[in-house]
């Protein structure tokens, strides 16, 4: 005898994958199911939009369509790909992966979740990501736009054990490849950090915080992913920051090593000599640039 609970959420998996199938975003990383070039893009897209990642995926998988590849290639190769898409440090984390699935894994991504989660850069999202989009596995991928799905739907902010859990039970089986790719369309198109299209939206029947809203006496009562998990916080402005000025020297250094009296310069930092020496410290203790006597290099 099938229980009411599990009528329900057929028919959200239903209409949930049935508006997918009509709206899914067209999307070059989700045409593969090759796991390196599924890493390749979840570490891009980690902290960054996905119209960013576009051409710099495209262009990443055109270098070093494999692990062995992306390996033997220079550090200072790999930075300069990805030099504008920020955060270079996944970079090289990505660089170093590719030495160990190469050396340790036979060339191969590992599937289970400790094995992926001891590749640098890899935490529990990307993990599960791999594991979803790349191998099927069953597992829900609780990145920030589906933990404020999950926080709406539930009607409250959920922590993060409290958040996966709700997530994996949600993934039908052996659908977890079109499951997560939905939900994550679903709050990037519908379920919007900013004011949500809970009218149009095809789980709105099973959203507490919709029935809220939408109801005939809304309560006025707050977003429940405000602060809850897998829900990213505002990033600190650009402008101005050390994110700014460490992306200005590593662009000058892609286009060959500068005498290191220069980079305060390169940075726009020539009012802040300190400033500038420690960020200059921070990229060579990450590996990012090297001082090769008294000049600088990338990688």
């Amino acid at each position: 005898m099938r229980h009411a609970g599990s009528d329900a959420r057929g028919s959200r998996h239903a209409e949930l994958i049935g508006w997918w199938s009509a709206e899914r975003r067209d999307l070059p990383w989700r045409r593969t199911r090759d796991p390196w070039l599924v890493l390749v893009s979840e570490v891009m897209l980690q902290q960054t939009q996905v119209e960013r990642v576009l051409p710099y995926f495209e262009t990443f998988a055109e270098c070093w369509p494999t692990p062995e590849q992306c390996a033997a290639a220079e550090l200072a190769d790999v930075l300069a790909v990805w030099q504008g898409l920020g955060y270079p440090r996944r970079a090289r984390n990505l660089w170093r992966t590719a030495a160990i699935i190469s050396e340790r894994h036979g060339g191969r991504v590992p599937a289970d979740l400790d094995g992926l989660l001891a590749l640098p850069g890899v935490g529990p999202y990307t993990a599960r990501a791999v594991q979803a989009f790349a191998f099927g596995i069953d597992t829900g991928v609780v990145d920030t736009n589906v933990g404020r799905i999950l926080a709406r739907w539930q009607g409250r902010r959920l922590s993060p054990r409290e958040a996966q859990r709700i997530a994996d039970e949600l993934v039908p089986a052996g659908e977890s490849w079109v499951w997560n790719q939905a939900m994550m369309d679903l709050g990037a198109q519908v379920c919007t950090r900013r004011d949500p299209s809970c009218g149009q939206c095809p789980a709105q029947r099973w959203c507490a915080w919709a029935v809220e809203v939408l109801g005939p006496e809304p309560s006025g009562q707050p977003d429940p992913a405000d602060r809850s998990a897998g829900v990213s916080a505002r990033q600190a402005p650009f402008e101005g920051s050390d994110r700014q000025a460490r992306g200005r020297l590593l662009a000058a250094l892609s286009g060959g090593s500068l005498p290191t009296e220069q980079a305060a310069a390169a940075m726009r930092l020539e009012h802040d000599e300190a400033r500038a020496q420690r960020l200059v410290e921070e990229l060579t203790a990450e590996g990012l640039i090297t001082a090769v006597g008294d000049r600088l290099r990338l990688g």
